[in-house]
């Protein structure tokens, strides 16, 4: 694999069709505009229409938008039912779209936001989009995680929505390990199927609208550091772009960048922690999150005993 992989490498993508989430800015506009780039037709699915049609007008090629509000399983429902009435394939869903350090909110299912908008709006919007992505060959789900799966990291299945007590980071810790637990589990599930493959990706430290929520504690030094530690929405989304095309992705593998402590850099395969891989832990927040969401997946259980990383290629 190259070790300064760009969007140069990014293969020609005419034919096929991509959904990015919360692409009207940051790491999806770049997700999406470089998809869009090499010939992919792309649909920006977006919490805020007006803003991702400027979008889409910024960005060459096929390119259009679809409301999608990832606090409501009800706006997640009507944007899968709409896509699937426009779509009669999907070669790649990126869900990209999240929240960060939000302080204690709940979404319009009663989930804590975080948890409600990064791991179980995309849960459901993948189960409902996965039989458009089954029959293609090479099709893909890339979700993005982050470095904090690390960082006070655990799914509270005894409180899941902190409703007894609430820590922010600790909430986004817990979304961003679900992200990877849930594209492991996926894997797991696809396997069988010798198609589709699920990826997840990270984007080091990147200079984006999520880190508005930082708390006071840390928004002064992450100010003073930023220079020296973050890097451009374009170099963030590397990660999650080798992830959606590289030829030589399997499933279930995880690229963030290749720099020290995969803050910044060129996209690298990269290893999660070791609590990701729990997969009893997998089995049990997929099962979680389809009584919460209401959402079954166009498959049955997963094989038992079937690594995630060794099961399946995409091309």
């Amino acid at each position: 694999m190259s070790e300064q992989w760009t969007t140069a490498d990014i293969p020609d993508q005419r034919g096929r069709v991509a959904v990015v989430t919360g692409a009207n800015t940051g790491l999806g506009y770049e997700t999406a505009k470089a998809l869009a780039g090499r010939g992919a037709s792309v649909v920006l699915a977006v919490r805020d229409v007006e803003k991702g049609e400027r979008a889409a007008a910024r960005m060459p090629g096929d390119v259009t938008v679809q409301a999608l509000d990832l606090c409501s399983l009800d706006s997640v429902r009507t944007a899968a039912a709409a896509l699937r009435s426009r779509l009669d394939r999907l070669d790649l869903l990126i869900n990209n779209a999240g929240v960060m350090y939000t302080p204690k909110q709940a979404t319009a299912d009663g989930f804590e936001t975080q948890f409600g908008t990064n791991h179980l709006g995309h849960f459901a919007l993948t189960g409902l989009l996965l039989d458009l992505m089954l029959p293609v060959p090479g099709s893909r789900v890339v979700t993005v995680s982050s470095t904090g799966h690390r960082i006070r990291a655990a799914i509270h299945f005894d409180d899941p929505h902190w409703e007894r007590s609430y820590s922010r980071i600790a909430a986004y810790g817990q979304s961003k390990l679900a992200n990877l637990m849930f594209t492991y589990e996926l894997q797991r599930r696809l396997a069988a199927h010798g198609t589709t493959v699920a990826v997840a990706a990270h984007p080091g430290v990147s200079d984006t609208e999520l880190i508005r929520n930082t708390p006071a504690v840390l928004r002064l030094p992450v100010t003073w550091l930023a220079p020296l530690i973050t890097q451009t929405p374009a170099m963030g989304a590397l990660p999650t772009l080798r992830a959606a095309t590289d030829p030589a992705v399997l499933g279930g593998q995880y690229y963030g960048p290749g720099g020290r402590f995969e803050v910044k850099g060129h996209p690298r395969l990269v290893a999660s922690s070791p609590q990701s891989h729990d997969a009893a832990v997998q089995r049990r927040l997929w099962a979680v999150s389809e009584d919460l969401t209401g959402v079954r997946f166009p498959f049955g259980e997963a094989r038992q005993g079937l690594s995630p990383s060794g099961s399946a290629t995409a091309g």
